[in-house]
């Protein structure tokens, strides 16, 4: 068989909605038509996508797989077709917070300059992959890089911690802080796209209470809130000034990497070249 736009555009759908039943009342089709379609997507690519054993649809690990591919694929179409792109190829830049702090505004405005007829898109997305994944960025800034088959990353350089303390606490009259300041504190956590867990801190000193937020937006109100504090990279303190929070260095950990991660092959050839651009800059 030939495959075509709507069988890809029916397996994201049905993995996007985790299940057919809802799949096909967002496509608009029948039930029956969309599990031939899904059908014919397997036999062609001959691995089963969809495990149909379980009461609960579940992709498989050859499904996760293709959903990356497919999702590519169909976000280049979209993108090629898009009237209010045409004549230009833009580079699209997925990061999820914080892009590339001190260095941002800079990366942007030199390469508006030497690449006038490719735009430089940055565009946030709040999940682990920053939007790679879904195939709605050809590359993505991502500090922790997805462990997902496909893709490929190239350090761009790291970035020292901080941590953000609510600015009328007794932690935000000390010039620096160290890991085991924090122990007794609440840490702030956004699990779904931030960069720090409890085991940054060495176990003798690691603090046991956490608090999940899905967004930076989230985790900023909760310290500035005295919620609890927070660490994160100095790009976040560059780019995201927030009333009722201080930003001091955390001195004894780690710096934080910052990489550019795309699909392997790259949805656009100048993936690797934005990649040298961005360390050229950062030096």
């Amino acid at each position: 068989m030939t495959v075509e736009l709507r069988h890809l555009r029916a397996f994201l759908a049905i993995a996007e909605e985790g299940g057919i039943t809802r799949a096909a009342v967002r496509l608009h089709l029948t039930q029956p038509a969309l599990s031939r379609m899904l059908k014919a997507l397997e036999d062609h690519l001959g691995a089963r996508l969809v495990d149909r054993s379980t009461h609960h649809l579940r992709l498989t690990d050859a499904g996760h797989a293709f959903r990356t591919r497919a999702a590519t694929a169909v976000a280049a179409v979209d993108a090629a077709l898009d009237p209010q792109r045409a004549g230009t190829w833009p580079l699209r830049v997925g990061h999820a917070w914080s892009a590339l702090g001190q260095h941002t505004t800079t990366v942007l405005r030199r390469w508006g300059t030497t690449h006038p007829s490719m735009p430089l898109e940055l565009l946030r997305f709040d999940d682990r992959t920053a939007g790679l994944s879904q195939g709605r960025v050809d590359a993505a800034l991502l500090r922790v890089p997805p462990n997902t088959p496909g893709t490929r990353a190239t350090l761009l350089f790291t970035e020292p911690r901080m941590v953000a303390v609510p600015s009328d606490s007794a932690l935000a009259t000390h010039p620096d802080l160290v890991l085991a300041a924090l122990t007794h504190e609440i840490i702030v956590v956004n699990p779904v796209s931030g960069s720090t867990t409890l085991t940054l801190w060495p176990p003798e000193t690691r603090p046991t209470t956490v608090l999940n937020v899905d967004n930076t937006d989230d985790w900023l109100a909760a310290i500035a809130s005295a919620r609890g504090i927070g660490v994160t990279s100095s790009a976040t303190a560059t780019l995201h000034p927030y009333p009722g929070v201080t930003y001091l260095p955390l001195t004894d950990a780690p710096a934080l990497p910052l990489h550019l991660v795309w699909n392997n092959p790259p949805s656009h050839p100048a993936v690797t070249t934005l990649a040298d651009f961005i360390r050229e800059i950062a030096q």
